[in-house]
């Protein structure tokens, strides 16, 4: 075994120390917290996918597609009730459904190696099925333009351009430059100019002109917002965390797709209250937490229940990661909302240079006081892979805190071997309390 404990399911791992593990994982002790807000946010959730449905169905009231990352406050404040691929992806992941609609998305011409979320979302639309139609959705709600911001990758460009000649009506969209070092005056005057001229388009499919009184609303109920999400995600900072990234992962929704709303202010507060609640009496979203850990990588929808029960077994919380801090846009300012939404979302993560993100990565591996980390390279989402290129050494030696890798992907469940990963998670918290 190497000093630094680097290693991946490929090596060969301990027999015994995985038995002795495996016993530990059928044992009676309490499994995981669950938290209470949870039914709130199923509220929530279906009271959005109502508004939607509503929206779908009447005249007078325009839908537009976004991508997760993209100017969903611009599309607010003119009037849209948006709708978001990406979240509907998730949610093909986490129905354990994707491999029945991807094969389908490969027929029509689209690579195995790109984005499962992009595959199984248009799979799954050729088949005409989606998990709305538990909501009473005979279909993905028809847009009237669909909008995208290549922050995250160009995938999405390419995405919603399916659907733009599926149902002929206008795409447009803002390219963010990438591998982003400083955010000079240059690029934020470049993202914002973008903004600005998606607006007659968005003026013409939303029949309404666009009111900068409006937009500042909505930009400053999107701060508001993601300031309610950035506090429940640093509730994780306390030992032990009344949150988990399991939970996160979840609980996330009403910031991706209800951001620059009320509604999501509302439920942050109903979930920051429980969380302040729980550090009151001591409760914890790991029963005995002994290890904290961070998560770098897109989670692994269709495992996630799985791999929050094995964490919980193995004493082990995740109490943060790179993908639910990536939806704090605390930059944003109702003053200056062209300006602040350009520099919110070109300061996103993924579109860094690695020196900022060794540097965004050391300060929360010390602020969250983690022992470990867990890289998931995930096989069809390389900008969302940070240790493809040595940043996972790279940072092992300015920091000393070990890490693992696992290979999966965020949808594609034949991409990831469960028991390989099991044996080597185990193992690696197993080498943890060796230290």
């Amino acid at each position: 075994m190497k000093e630094s404990m680097r290693f991946s399911k490929k090596e060969n791992l301990f027999g015994k120390i995985a038995e002795q593990m495996k016993e530990k994982l059928t044992s009676d002790k309490t499994e995981l917290v669950k938290l209470r807000s949870a039914s709130d946010l199923r509220v929530t959730m279906d009271a959005y996918f109502a508004r939607l449905k509503e929206a779908a169905e009447t005249w007078n009231r325009k839908v537009a597609w976004c991508t997760s990352v993209g100017p969903a406050e611009l599309l607010y404040s003119m009037g849209f009730d948006v709708y978001f691929p990406e979240n509907h992806g998730a949610m093909l992941g986490a129905g354990k459904n994707a491999d029945k609609y991807i094969p389908t998305a490969v027929a029509h011409g689209y690579s195995p190696d790109i984005c499962s979320y992009l595959t199984s979302d248009i799979g799954a639309f050729l088949q005409n099925e989606t998990p709305l139609q538990k909501s009473d959705f005979t279909s993905v709600p028809k847009p009237d333009i669909l909008v995208f911001n290549t922050n995250q990758c160009r995938e999405v460009e390419d995405w919603l351009s399916f659907y733009a000649r599926h149902f002929h009506v206008p795409i447009v969209g803002i390219h963010t430059p990438l591998s982003i070092d400083e955010l000079t005056p240059e690029i934020i005057k470049s993202v914002s100019d973008q903004y600005r001229r998606l607006i007659p388009d968005l003026e013409k499919a939303a029949g309404r002109k666009f009111d900068i009184d409006s937009f500042r609303e909505t930009v400053g109920l999107s701060h508001d917002g993601c300031v309610l999400w950035k506090e429940v995600l640093q509730k994780a900072k306390h030992i032990p965390s009344p949150i988990n990234f399991f939970d996160a992962a979840v609980h996330m929704g009403p910031i991706v797709v209800m951001r620059g709303t009320r509604y999501a202010i509302d439920y942050y507060k109903i979930l920051l209250t429980e969380l302040e609640e729980r550090i009151k009496t001591n409760i914890s979203a790991v029963a005995e937490e002994r290890f904290r850990i961070y998560w770098e990588g897109m989670p692994i929808w269709y495992r996630l229940s799985n791999l929050a029960k094995l964490f919980a077994r193995l004493d082990a919380c995740i109490v943060a990661s790179t993908y639910c801090n990536s939806w704090i846009f605390d930059d944003l300012d109702r003053n200056d909302p062209f300006e602040s939404s350009a520099l919110a979302y070109a300061k996103l993560f993924i579109v860094r240079s690695d020196r900022i993100k060794e540097n965004v990565l050391e300060r929360l591996l010390k602020e969250f006081t983690v022992h470990g980390i867990i890289y998931h390279e995930s096989k069809t989402c390389v900008r969302n892979s940070n240790n493809r290129f040595g940043m996972q050494n790279r940072l092992f030696r300015q920091t000393g805190i070990p890490y693992l890798e696992v290979n999966g992907d965020l949808n594609d469940p034949r991409c990831y071997s469960e028991e390989q990963s099991i044996i080597a998670i185990e193992t690696f918290i197993h080498q943890l309390s060796g230290r």
